[in-house]
């Protein structure tokens, strides 16, 4: 059972983080269930596509002369082969994503003609590209057309049948109902990811007919549980800034009719909901493919890797046994995401009771005196320095990461007693899970040692995250590793 910090501010965001549990799961289940009956289309269409060829070519000339050659009529590993195909090169394209609708034909008709071009490569390797023309172009022609007819009945499902509002997150717009129907529409459309819970005023003062004030935006976030602040009126631009913090805090998405907007430190991303482009402004690590993704990745590689250490492992704990009385690992309580303590895992590098002589080294401290690094701690055993020097000691939290309680990379978890010295902007570094590595680590470690360096590295992680930011730093913390730099 989890424990939960008890700092006030913290206390706010720990709230705020509960909901995200469950936006998570409605928005992956939305997701889920629109990529299956998109897919079952595509399965479809491709099957229908060689019930008309097969029907064409034994009943028109034309038919026999450019479908006769074709894998839709002929045989069953040839038709296997260019409906997996397809099917991966619809995926490849974006034809599954609902914010890529507005260019769907083209999409899908780049999927036809690569998966058709390649069926035939051997053939064009070979100098035969004439002779297999007009067989590549009645394939991938007919194909796109049995593409583009039932992915309109899919889209047809997907508004009216399953799963329409069924799991829609809520969405608060910012303005007028009487300028923002275009945005209510595109935002509430059957098979998207919100419903309208109601509109705030642009003021800051009650109006009838609206949720609240401006000035309530945080308190209404909570009590609608929305996902979402469509921002849909002219805003100073302090005020802008002002409300996308507190979306932010809360754990929402903002989102802007596409239009010019400039938000230092966050990456505005062109969204499409039904043909109303919007820009959306939000952490990553927010959003569920992101969590997934790392997720996956993270139980892949600590798994993997859990497993091939595991003879090192033995054969350090054994070291540490030898060389000073205690138990190999070291557990120590520290703050993960939303506040919550846990018991993060090392092999100790120190004697048996340095956790309560840190108060007789603090004169010892090196950089911020908010740290507890000290150059040549007397604290620490022979072996110890060694495995701090190379980073081993760090290596059991791969089993922190197994379980879900640490992600590879990440913000580094601090100690409960940093905490006094948070400031409530400080929070927001407990937005993702604590991680191994992270951009501190590999910017210098202990060589980057202002307060408000560190965390600004972690904001920075959690507000740019993306899947290849977290394979740079993965590749990055190697050569950190060996160069040794800010390692004691």
């Amino acid at each position: 059972m989890s424990v939960e910090l008890s700092r006030p501010a913290l206390e706010r965001r720990t709230h705020l983080r509960e909901r995200r549990p469950k936006a998570v799961r409605r928005h992956t289940a939305r997701v889920a269930t629109r990529f299956a009956i998109l897919v079952a289309g595509d399965v479809a269409a491709v099957l229908a596509a060689r019930t008309i060829a097969v029907w064409l070519s034994s009943e028109t000339l034309f038919g026999l002369v450019a479908l006769g050659p074709t894998p839709l009529v002929g045989g069953g590993s040839r038709f296997l082969f260019l409906g997996a195909v397809m099917l991966a090169a619809v995926f490849a394209t974006g034809g599954h994503s609902r914010h890529r609708a507005l260019n769907q034909p083209v999409r899908l008709f780049v999927a036809a003609a690569g998966a058709a071009l390649l069926n035939w490569a051997p053939m064009i390797a070979r100098g035969h590209f004439s002779d297999v023309l007009l067989p590549i172009v009645a394939a991938a022609g007919l194909i796109w057309l049995c593409l583009l007819a039932v992915r309109e009945i899919s889209e047809w499902i997907l508004r009216e049948v399953w799963p329409r509002q069924r799991g829609a997150g809520a969405a608060i717009l910012v303005g007028s109902p009487l300028t923002a129907t275009r945005y209510e529409r595109a935002i509430a459309a059957p098979g998207g990811d919100y419903r309208v819970a109601g509109y705030v005023s642009p003021s800051d003062a009650r109006e009838e007919g609206y949720l609240g004030a401006l000035s309530e935006l945080p308190t209404l976030i909570d009590l609608h549980d929305a996902e979402a602040v469509v921002v849909c009126a002219e805003l100073p631009a302090t005020r802008v800034d002002k409300l996308i913090d507190e979306c932010l805090h809360s754990g929402c998405q903002v989102l802007f009719p596409a239009r010019a907007v400039r938000v230092y430190g966050l990456r505005p991303i062109l969204v499409w909901h039904q043909d109303q482009p919007f820009f959306e402004l939000g952490s990553p690590v927010l959003k569920a493919r992101a969590l997934i993704s790392k997720r996956i990745v993270d139980v892949l590689v600590s798994g993997v890797l859990l497993v091939l250490l595991a003879p090192i492992f033995l054969a350090i704990a054994i070291a540490i046994r030898l060389d000073s009385p205690g138990p190999p690992l070291f557990f120590q309580e520290r703050g993960r995401i939303g506040g919550r303590r846990f018991r993060m895992i090392k092999f100790r590098t120190m004697r048996v009771g340095a956790e309560s002589e840190k108060e007789q080294l603090a004169h010892l401290k090196t950089g911020d005196l908010r740290f507890l690094k000290i150059r040549d701690d007397p604290r620490t055993t022979r072996i110890g320095g060694f495995l701090r020097r190379w980073s081993v000691d760090e290596l059991p939290q791969l089993v922190n990461v197994l379980i879900g309680e640490m992600s590879l990379v990440g913000p580094r978890p601090f100690c409960e007693a940093d905490f006094q010295d948070y400031e409530v902007q400080y929070f927001r570094r407990m937005d993702a899970k604590p991680g191994i590595t992270g951009l501190w680590q590999v910017s210098g470690r202990c060589e980057v040692l202002d307060w408000e360096d560190v965390i600004y590295l972690d904001r920075q992680y959690i507000e740019q995250w993306s899947f290849w930011l977290d394979m740079s730093i993965l590749f990055r913390t190697i050569p950190a590793v060996l160069r040794r730099t800010g390692a004691f």
